[in-house]
C-alpha cells in the first residue's frame, strides 16, 4: 500500500468527520429570522388581497428607503379606482356639464349688449402691468389645464390617434410644461392678488348685484365698482383655488419632504401623497369649470368685455352699464357734463 493512497484515505476520513460534526451544530444554531413569526403568513396575504381589505403588509429591507418594504398598501387600490374611474367621470361631468350649460345659456339669453349702444369714447380700465399679470396667469393656466387633462384622458383619446411613440413624446413634453409653467402661474397669482385684492373685498352693493342677477341672468344692471360680485367670485376662486392647486402640485413634484412639526404632514407617506393627488384633481376640475364660465363672459357672452383685457380700454357706455360706481369716479367730464376721451 503506497504512501499516496494512505494520505488520500486519511484526508477523506478527516473531511467526512468534519462534516459529521458541523451538521448538528448548524442545525442547533439559533437564527435571527424566525420564518413562522416574522414572515408574512399566507392567510395574511390572502386577507389583504380580498376586496375591501385594509390591512397593510410590510416586509424588511436593507436599503435606506424603508417605503420599499411595503408589500401591499390597500389605500393604493382605492387611489387606482379614483385615478382611473372616479376622476375621469367627475371631470367629464363637471367640465362637459359647464360647456353644455353655457351653450344653453347663450341659446336662451344671447349676447349681452350695451343698451345705449357703443359711444365711441373709451376710458382706461386696466394698465399694461395688470394686463400682463392677467395674461401670464391665463396662459399658464391653459397650459396646465391641457397638460393635466392629458394625464387623465390622454391614453383614452390621444393614444389611439397619435400612436404610442408620438403620444409618449407629447406626454413627456406636456409633463415638462406642466411642471415649469406652474412657476409662471404662481407669479401671476401674486401679481393679480397684490393689484386687485383691494377692489375685490365684499361690499354692500354686491348683495344687490347678486339679487338682481347682475344683468347676466336678469335684465337690470345694478351698481358695481371696478369689479362686480360675479367677478369677485371668480377672483377669489382663482386666488384660493390657485394656491391650493399650487400647494398640492408642488407636494407631488417634490414628494417625501417632511413638513415643519407644527404643520400636518401629508407628503411623507405614499398614502398621504395619494390623498394630495385626489385633492389636486378635484380642485383642478372645479377651477377649469369656473374659468370656462369666465372666458365665456369675457368673449362671446358680453359685448365689449374683451376690450378691457385686450386693449386695456372700454367704451364709456359699457362702463356706465356694468360698473356704474367705478365709471362715475373715472370718466372725465367737460364743463357741459359730457364725457370726453380719457388720455
Amino acid at each position: 500500500m503506497s504512501f499516496t493512497y494512505l494520505r488520500r484515505t486519511f484526508t477523506a476520513c478527516a473531511l467526512l468527520l468534519g462534516i459529521a460534526v458541523a451538521l448538528p451544530a448548524m442545525a442547533q444554531q439559533p437564527s435571527r429570522v424566525n420564518p413562522t413569526a416574522d414572515s408574512v403568513k399566507e392567510q395574511q396575504l390572502l386577507d389583504a388581497l380580498k376586496p375591501g381589505g385594509h390591512q397593510s403588509l410590510e416586509g424588511r429591507v436593507s436599503i435606506p428607503d424603508h417605503r420599499s418594504a411595503t408589500l401591499i398598501q390597500p389605500e393604493g387600490r382605492d387611489w387606482v379606482v379614483w385615478r382611473e374611474k372616479t376622476l375621469p367621470r367627475l371631470g367629464a361631468g363637471v367640465i362637459v356639464g359647464m360647456i353644455v350649460l353655457l351653450l344653453a345659456f347663450f341659446a336662451v339669453k344671447g349676447r349681452i349688449k350695451v343698451d345705449d349702444g357703443l359711444s365711441g369714447r373709451q376710458i382706461q380700465r386696466f394698465n399694461s402691468v395688470e394686463r400682463f399679470g392677467h395674461w401670464m396667469t391665463a396662459t399658464a393656466f391653459i397650459v396646465l389645464a391641457l397638460s393635466g387633462l392629458n394625464v387623465t384622458y390622454g391614453r383614452q383619446f390621444l393614444l389611439p390617434i397619435l400612436g404610442a411613440d408620438a403620444f409618449t413624446l407629447v406626454s413627456q413634453w406636456a409633463k415638462y410644461l406642466h411642471n415649469y409653467m406652474s412657476f409662471a402661474f404662481v407669479l401671476g397669482l401674486i401679481m393679480m392678488f397684490l393689484q386687485w385684492v383691494v377692489y375685490n373685498l365684499p361690499m354692500p352693493n354686491d348683495f344687490r348685484w347678486i339679487a338682481q342677477g347682475g344683468g347676466i341672468i336678469g335684465k337690470k344692471h345694478p351698481p358695481a365698482g371696478k369689479f362686480n360680485a360675479g367677478q369677485k367670485v371668480v377672483f377669489w376662486v382663482t386666488i384660493v383655488g390657485g394656491v391650493l392647486l399650487s400647494a398640492t402640485g408642488y407636494a407631488l413634484m417634490f414628494p417625501f419632504y417632511s413638513a415643519p412639526s407644527n404643520i400636518p404632514d401629508y407628503t411623507s407617506t405614499i398614502a398621504g401623497l395619494q390623498s394630495v393627488s385626489m385633492w389636486h384633481g378635484i380642485i383642478a376640475v372645479v377651477m377649469i369649470a369656473v374659468i370656462l364660465a369666465h372666458i365665456y363672459i369675457g368673449t362671446l357672452g358680453m359685448q365689449g368685455a374683451f376690450w378691457s383685457m385686450g386693449t386695456g380700454k372700454v367704451d364709456v357706455n359699457w362702463a356706465k352699464q356694468h360698473h356704474s360706481i367705478w365709471a362715475a369716479k373715472v370718466i372725465p367730464k367737460d364743463v357741459q357734463g359730457k364725457p370726453t376721451p380719457a388720455e
